[in-house]
């Protein structure tokens, strides 16, 4: 009966751990709801124009494996300062690729090629640039130095 009871025990130890382990690594949503999306943005834009910084908006989907590996990307230690020295983020759901659509188009961004997918403004809200042709859609075989170009690429100039 004891040779029962330490595997048993040990089975319980270990599922205990997978569970919990699997509860700490649960990814958040990092897309808030739909509804927010022109309001996060101006807010974006408020705190860019006090702070000197650029926004980055980023149309994208909790479901989508590919923008959870942006969001990674975004905040490691390779980027994680190069992101907030200079951008101001903006998250921007776009549901099942059915929502914020008059926000893509505003920022020339084409859904159909696939999220997630970028916008930068300046300050002021000028359109800078906007992935047109779904340059980081497939960002889980893309490394963080892709993201790391194009923060650099990106961010403001040093002031004067």
């Amino acid at each position: 009966m004891n040779k029962v009871k330490f595997p048993m025990a040990a089975l319980l130890a270990c599922l205990g751990w997978v569970l919990s382990a699997s509860a700490i690594a649960a990814p958040r949503d990092i897309y808030p709801n739909p509804a927010q999306a022109k309001a996060d943005i101006a807010a974006a834009l408020q705190r860019a124009s006090v702070s000197h910084r650029r926004v980055i908006i980023d149309f994208g989907g909790n479901w989508c494996p590919d923008c959870l590996v942006l969001e990674s990307y975004l905040h490691d230690a390779a980027n994680k300062s190069l992101l907030e020295d200079n951008f101001v983020l903006v998250h921007v759901n776009i549901g099942r690729i059915d929502q914020n659509l008059d926000v893509a188009e505003r920022y020339q961004i084409p859904l159909q090629k696939g999220v997630p997918a970028l916008a930068v403004l300046d300050r002021d809200g000028k359109l800078l640039y906007s992935q047109r042709t779904g340059e980081f859609e497939n960002m889980r075989s893309t490394q963080s130095a892709a993201v790391t170009e194009f923060l650099t690429q990106w961010k403001p100039a040093a002031p004067q």
